[in-house]
């Protein structure tokens, strides 16, 4: 039941008006249904435990599941993240609570996640895992990094001493060994292809980002994103866990050769080498986003500190996204504006 509550917790920024009223009991707004479409303030779908398990029941629609059901119809992703971490825990099979871990019976994308995180992330704990007063978990809240995403990153106490482990001898001496932020980057095999270790203290640089599969293009995401739509590819792997759909480069040189991509760069006119990778991505007819003059910070992370939210920034996307001549206009306004700062 721990591990059905701590996924419940992970989906809970997805339920409008989510409370937890007692223990084990839990209230939001239908994500069958939608509740009430007068009122938005309405909650009528309660999580309460029956026996061993957690249960879900809407009293507006009548909807009655299990949590895990529950959590696959709200997040997919995080559902596959349940039934893995399930299964490794070994948690006794019980259909009626809707966890199976006979191995015959998960589903491929499962049977992915396993594979590729068994051995060289299993020393690992992922930021979901840690308390809420460590200081990588606080790290990471202090950037806003949305809860469902937690997952999604590891906390390394010796960096250099873990790199070691996949890549033997990458760091001959571990004089300076730390604790770092660690980022996989998983390929749409869900193979691990490289892995970043971001700095939460004082420590430079900043960023180290080391390829594991010299064959593979570095881009942190294709294990998530959905091709069919719409892709934002940006430079930081943390900004694109703010937006949809969303791939990241760890480099300036933001070009990602598929359909339907949208390039996002900082928003940084006074960085040349930014501007340089703009009129290459305009040159090759990619879309671009080109930054309004009213936005002062230069990345996603910063526009989510400021105050902005993932809608916001989405429409600000939206309405700023250009290609050929039109582009070229923007790019131009852009870096005038800036000049007369």
């Amino acid at each position: 039941m721990y591990l059905e509550q701590k996924y419940l917790l992970l989906i809970s920024s997805q339920l409008g008006q989510f409370k937890k009223k007692d223990n084990n009991l839990f209230n939001f707004r239908c994500p069958y249904c939608g509740d009430s479409q007068k009122s938005k303030s309405k909650a009528r779908g309660y999580v309460f435990q029956k026996e061993n398990s957690l249960i879900y029941k809407c009293h507006n629609c009548g909807v009655g599941t299990n949590v895990p059901k529950l959590i696959k119809h709200v997040n997919e992703t995080l559902y596959n993240e349940f039934m893995t971490e399930a299964y490794r825990a070994e948690i006794p099979q019980d259909p009626a609570r809707g966890i199976r871990i006979d191995e015959e019976e998960l589903s491929p994308t499962v049977k992915n996640l396993l594979k590729s995180s068994s051995s060289k992330l299993r020393s690992l704990k992922k930021v979901s895992q840690l308390d809420h007063d460590h200081p990588v978990k606080k790290f990471v809240e202090d950037r806003k990094i949305p809860s469902d995403k937690h997952y999604l990153l590891y906390f390394a106490p010796h960096f250099y001493k873990f790199v070691n482990t996949i890549i033997d001898n990458k760091f001959p001496s571990l004089t300076g060994d730390h604790p770092r932020l660690v980022i996989p980057f998983f390929n749409e095999n869900n193979e691990l292809i490289a892995i970043q270790g971001r700095a939460f203290g004082n420590e430079n640089p900043k960023y180290i980002t080391i390829k594991i599969d010299e064959n593979q293009e570095k881009i942190y995401g294709t294990d998530r994103v959905d091709w069919d739509r719409t892709v934002c590819v940006v430079e930081g792997p943390i900004d694109s866990l703010f937006i949809d759909n969303c791939l990241a480069t760890a480099q300036s040189d933001l070009r990602v050769y598929k359909d339907n991509v949208v390039l996002i760069p900082d928003n940084e006119p006074r960085n040349l080498e930014i501007v340089k990778q703009i009129e290459k991505y305009i040159n090759e007819n990619f879309q671009v986003v080109i930054w309004p003059s009213d936005i002062k910070q230069k990345d996603i992370n910063e526009m989510i500190l400021s105050g902005k939210t993932e809608r916001n920034i989405k429409d600000i996307i939206a309405q700023n996204t250009f290609s050929g001549l039109l582009a070229r206009t923007k790019l131009i306004e852009w870096k005038k504006v800036w000049r007369t700062v």
